[in-house]
């Protein structure tokens, strides 16, 4: 499964809008449960997917 690098563009409740960040292509943002993101995540926030699982990026 690929790595993907996503930004928190906005969160709606136990929800979350990520776009992808990665690619320099504008694609469709993702809505994911909040459940599956690391704790502390906000807007803004950097995150690295791989193999479904949700890491923050430092920068």
């Amino acid at each position: 499964m690929e790595t993907k690098y996503y930004v928190v563009s906005s969160i709606d409740g136990d929800y979350a809008w990520l776009k992808r960040i990665d690619t320099g292509i504008e694609e469709e943002p993702v809505f994911i449960a909040r459940a599956l993101l690391p704790e502390g995540v906000n807007e803004g926030t950097k995150l690295k997917s791989e193999f479904l699982q949700y890491e923050i990026v430092e920068e």
